[in-house]
């Protein structure tokens, strides 16, 4: 249960104002777009929500952590939604950015996360990847090796 609180208390404050407050924001006075706008940004937001929900259930469960850096997972997590992405949570947040763009008609929120993913890589290029080659050693570069940093690799058989 103090994982689960610790869990949804990061998800409002980062995720929450990262992926849902800002970009909302940057929608400023806009009406909601229909039809087939509509249809895109609900399913973006499902599916970056579902992601989002799968990784940090993976941190929790397989890692017994939160994605909070202060409460990171003990154990590496390569199973589940991390078998696909070294960093779902990032890709789910750029995910819901791109369907508050749609919800919206608007580009900016598209710029917006054009300088989130930028600042993700840096993150993940100048801290994430050295800490977890550190902490997981060969574990990790095995990992790094089998799977992208943002989206699956096609394997050769």
């Amino acid at each position: 249960m103090k994982l689960f609180l610790k869990v949804a208390l990061f998800t409002v404050v980062v995720p929450g104002s990262v992926a849902v407050l800002v970009p909302f924001l940057l929608g400023g006075d806009r009406t909601v777009a229909g039809g087939a706008w509509l249809g895109l940004a609900v399913c973006l937001f499902a599916l970056g929500i579902a992601i989002y929900l799968r990784a940090v259930w993976d941190f929790a469960k397989i890692g017994q952590g939160t994605p909070a850096p202060i409460d990171a997972p003990k154990r590496l997590v390569v199973r589940g939604i991390y078998r696909y992405s070294r960093n779902p949570l990032y890709v789910a947040m750029l995910i819901i950015v791109a369907g508050w763009a749609a919800l919206f008609g608007t580009a900016l929120p598209l710029a917006y996360a054009a300088g989130l993913f930028i600042l993700y890589s840096l993150v993940i290029r100048l801290h994430e990847e050295p800490h977890l080659a550190r902490e997981f050693g060969d574990e990790y570069t095995v990992y790094t090796q089998q799977v992208g940093r943002w989206l699956f690799r096609l394997r050769r058989r």
